[in-house]
Parts: C-alpha cells; structure tokens; sequence
C-alpha cells in the first residue's frame, strides 16, 4: 500500500504562483513514477506532470514553461511548482504513484482569481 498526502493548495490571483507537496508513505520502494493530475468542475482529471526516479519529467502542453515538478528522494515528497498562474488552472489537483489507480491522494484545491 502507498499513502499520499498533498498539501499547499489555496486562492491566489492570476499570474501568482504556488507550491505543491506531496509526501508519500507506505510501500514505495517499487514506485518508479510519480505525477500530479487535476480535475476542474465538469470535466475529466488530466495529467499535469509526472517524474521518474531518475528525474526524467512530462508536462501537458497547457502547463509546459509554467510549472516544475521535482522530487526529494530523501523525504520521499515530489513537489510541483506553478507560476503565472491562470483562471483555468483551477481545479482539485491530486498526487498519484506509479500511474496506478489505486494510488491517490486526497486532493488539494487550487483556486485562480482574476
């Protein structure tokens, strides 16, 4: 079992910037993966960022030069930073491990005000 719980959410204005955390607990010596997904009211969640062990990362096109995500190996926490925010980067974004279903944590809202 892995456990996931993110943290760091909140309301801020266009073109500001927040930090996520994720701190995973558990059996995660075999996740190779990590990522950070989001949900906005209505629609389908979708893959913001995900990282290797080896730091290699992906970034959906909508976010690409605007977030980072990283990874602490040491503190078992995978981050993800998000600059120039905008009003449809709102949503619930959600930690998840290995690209597998069954590991999410409980979300974490990010709010975008004009």
């Amino acid at each position: 079992q892995v456990q996931l719980v993110e943290s760091g959410g909140g309301l801020v204005q266009a073109g500001g910037s927040l930090r996520l955390s994720c701190a995973a607990s558990g059996s995660i010596f075999s996740i190779s993966v990590m990522g950070w997904f989001r949900q906005a009211p209505g629609k389908q969640r979708e893959l913001v960022a995900t990282i290797t062990n080896g730091g290699r990362t992906n970034y959906a096109d909508s976010v690409k030069g605007r977030f980072t995500i990283s990874r602490d190996n040491a503190k078992n926490t995978v981050y993800l930073q998000m600059n120039s925010l905008k009003n449809e980067d709102t949503a619930a974004y959600y930690c998840n491990a290995g690209l597998d279903s069954r590991y999410w944590g409980q979300g974490t809202q990010v709010t975008v005000s004009s």
